[in-house]
């Protein structure tokens, strides 16, 4: 029997409602969003915000090892590679342009969701992961949780909503972040606004009976947020998340950073010579990363430092969908996940060799904006 791409419940509450569960079902992929995950995600949502007995949604992975390790590159992968009979034919086919249409939609009804989303950060956190985390209403991250934005190692780019969500960091570290896919704990998300709750694993039992048992007064909006503020006031522990590696580093990240190009921060960051572990990792990472990748996170947060959500969504689509037909991507996921040489042979040597042609070639339109796929994003709603 074909195991349920995500598995949905609704527990009961004490006046009667319910509460929406939905688990992401591919522990062995450390639940990597697929496709169909996301299209019955996104389904069950829609249904849900409308239906007045559901009070709280609460959206977790399977297994102990991860909430959502990202999006599911190795099916783009295969469909940049192996399309039909010509090898490498799939680099024009739509499974690009669907997936991340699909997933991007998802994400966005997330950030604009009606009612209560919990989202348990158990875990890893990466990628898509992050996407599904981030627009949540309630974030709620554990002693295990880790989170990056590692795009750079497959030559992709921090997307899924982060080219607004890294601008309302403090200035200069969601680019560091983004340039070097740093990874995160507890208390670093909470520190940078990724994370809104310290909850300790072994508590996720009792904050489930918790909600079960809550007060939700006569089901507005406004109701329903706060019967489920209480309890998480009650559950929370933010005293015990772990120590912050961000925070402590937050001038010396800042003028690694500030005020430069991408090649001068990119030089700054490779120089460093910060005997830290955290910034040690880091450079290692940005070393080894597409040089294209480090020029497609600066330029995509230059460009939504003061736009909408939802303009960043459809331009993150141009682009994602654009590295995926002449970009690093198929070769980063070949030499992390498919072959796992570890050795990408990058499109080129340096962030200062990448020419401005080929970053106006990425981020060139494929739609007009009355043909944009996801051109109805923003009516009628107000994020953040």
């Amino acid at each position: 029997m074909t195991e349920l791409a995500v598995i949905f419940d609704e527990l009961p509450t004490r006046d009667g409602g319910r509460i929406g569960v939905a688990t992401l079902n591919a522990p062995k992929s450390l639940n990597a969003l697929s496709l169909e995950m996301a299209r019955q995600l996104d389904a069950k949502l829609e249904a849900w915000a409308v239906d007045r007995s559901v009070v709280a949604v609460w959206l977790e992975g399977a297994g102990e090892k991860a909430f959502c390790a990202g999006g599911d590159v190795v099916a783009l992968y295969r469909s940049m590679t192996e399309e039909g009979d010509d090898p490498g034919a799939g680099r024009d086919s739509l499974f690009a342009e669907a997936y991340f249409t699909t997933e991007y939609r998802l994400d966005y009804r997330i950030h604009t969701y009606p009612k209560p989303i919990l989202v348990w950060g158990d875990g890893i956190v990466m990628g898509g992961g992050l996407g599904l985390l981030a627009g949540a209403s309630r974030r709620l991250v554990t002693e295990t949780t880790l989170i990056a934005m590692p795009e750079i190692t497959i030559g992709l780019y921090p997307d899924i909503g982060a080219s607004w969500f890294l601008n309302r960091m403090p200035p200069g570290v969601g680019a560091y972040l983004g340039i070097t896919g740093a990874q995160l704990n507890a208390r670093d998300a909470l520190d940078l606004g990724l994370a809104d709750h310290f909850v300790p694993r072994e508590r996720r039992d009792a904050l489930l009976t918790a909600l079960g048992g809550a007060d939700y007064g006569s089901r507005t909006p406004r109701e329903l947020q706060a019967g489920v503020q209480r309890v998480l006031d009650e559950l929370e522990a933010r005293s015990e998340a772990p120590s912050a590696r961000v925070w402590p580093l937050l001038d010396h990240l800042q003028a690694l950073v500030g005020q430069v190009d991408a090649a001068a921060a990119v030089g700054r960051i490779l120089k460093d010579d910060r005997d830290d572990a955290w910034l040690v990792a880091n450079r290692k990472r940005l070393a080894a990363g597409s040089p294209l990748s480090a020029h497609l996170v600066w330029r995509m947060l230059e460009r939504h430092r003061c736009t909408s959500l939802a303009d960043a969504f459809r331009d993150e689509l141009n682009l994602s969908v654009q590295c995926c037909r002449q970009g690093d991507i198929a070769e980063g996921v070949r030499a992390l996940l498919i072959d796992k040489d570890k050795n990408p042979r990058w499109r080129h040597a340096s962030v200062e060799s990448v020419p401005e042609a080929d970053l106006q070639a990425l981020l060139a339109p494929l739609w007009s904006a009355e043909e944009h796929p996801l051109r109805d994003l923003g009516a009628g709603h107000r994020v953040g």
